[in-house]
């Protein structure tokens, strides 16, 4: 089992304010301080809370260290995809002082009104796969609203190798093809309109490969990974399918400029977000995952619990069942309750379609207990359309 620690990063946490909260946390009798000038350990179990309940509102206040059997101490998921928060912040501050140049796709000989076409394309998958979505982003600026169809219509063209109907038929190998194509659309040289539409939105916004990469590093995980053994794991696959989705897009969906918050804690919500929904995602589709063999959820919390993978096959809904969705829930709430602080962070504009992600989503899970936790045969719909994006919702918050 690994112990998370929880570094306090502000230097007027004492340890008495440390221990104050400890009444919250799992391993609560770890309390290490190396000397008196030296950062502060708090312990935080990854079978329960998130360290973001240990008294701090913001994921940016903490990093997390697992320490394994043998003591030795190993960067957890969530500090590795945080460094990758701060990486894409600072490369948007960075941009933001020098305006990216209007640089069109090369190596597409692509007329202007050839652009529009493949924006508009992409608007149509939006509207066919995301209604509930798709109309908030038709109150974002027009320049905006194209980007983010170009992302959604990548993101979800991704998903589908893994997720659609040639899913079958789909290697590592494949997923490695993709990915030179990615670093190609990057580099200006896109393979066809829907390519070309993503490669021009990158030219104009600040906009990394490393999430973009990240998402097909999730799809390869699909390929050969049915089980997770604990929540560490679980983060980075759900960082990996969904948060990576917020992070392409808080460049599109732009800050405030009456915002006080940092770059690092927006993208931080975005993440946030997009957590929470493949969560969410995850609790919902218990049943439709197991009859494909896969399951989604943590071992050793099933385990705790007093649950194997034979009862998840069974599909029974029991106490126990109960009382495990219910920490599960109340995980993904908390994700949700710290993307929700960074909404009106964003520009005015893109704001909608965030709300349209959070508040859908969210009442997935009401909808989970309201099935009084029976997610192996009943499936948890929300309103006569829903988001219809699923993790592929532009996850920004």
């Amino acid at each position: 089992m690994a112990i998370i620690l929880v570094r306090a990063a502000s230097p007027g946490l004492s340890a008495a304010d440390s221990i104050s909260h400890q009444g919250t946390l799992q391993c609560s009798t770890l309390l290490k301080t190396k000397r008196p000038a030296a950062r502060r350990w708090m312990p935080c179990s990854l079978l329960g809370l998130h360290p973001w309940e240990a008294g701090r509102p913001s994921p940016a206040v903490y990093s997390s260290l697992a320490v394994n059997p043998a003591g030795e101490a190993v960067v957890s998921s969530e500090q590795k995809v945080y460094d990758v928060v701060l990486k894409q912040a600072a490369l948007l501050k960075r941009q933001l002082r020098t305006p990216v140049l209007d640089a069109r796709p090369q190596d597409m000989d692509m007329p202007r009104n050839g652009l529009k076409e493949a924006y508009d394309r992409c608007g149509e998958i939006c509207e066919e796969y995301a209604k509930t979505f798709y109309l908030g982003t038709m109150l974002m600026t027009e320049e905006r609203r194209r980007a983010i169809w170009a992302i959604y219509v990548w993101c979800r063209r991704t998903d589908e190798l893994v997720d659609g109907p040639n899913a079958n038929y789909i290697t590592p190998t494949a997923l490695d093809r993709w990915e030179k194509r990615l670093e190609d659309l990057f580099a200006g040289r896109p393979y066809d309109m829907l390519d070309a539409a993503l490669s021009d939105t990158i030219s104009k916004f600040p906009i990394d490969i490393q999430p973009f990469r990240d998402m097909i590093e999730g799809m390869r995980s699909d390929l050969r990974k049915t089980r997770y053994n604990n929540f560490d794991e679980l983060y980075m696959y759900c960082y990996y399918v969904a948060g990576t989705v917020g992070l392409m897009s808080v460049p599109v969906m732009g800050i405030a400029t009456e915002s006080k918050a940092t770059t690092e804690s927006v993208y931080s919500a975005a993440l946030a977000l997009g957590i929470a929904n493949q969560l969410t995602n995850i609790l919902r589709d218990v049943g439709e995952d197991a009859r494909r063999g896969r399951i989604y959820l943590p071992q050793d919390e099933l385990a705790q619990a007093g649950l194997s993978d034979e009862d998840i096959f069974k599909g029974v809904v029991t106490n126990r069942w109960r009382n495990f969705m219910k920490r599960q829930i109340k995980r993904a709430r908390m994700f949700f309750e710290e993307a929700e602080r960074g909404v009106t962070e964003l520009s005015q504009a893109s704001r909608w379609p965030v709300w349209a992600s959070l508040l859908l989503y969210r009442q997935i899970l009401d909808e989970i207990e309201a099935n009084d936790y029976n997610n192996f045969t009943k499936r948890a719909y929300v309103g006569t359309h829903g988001s219809g994006c699923g993790s592929l919702c532009p996850s920004v918050a």
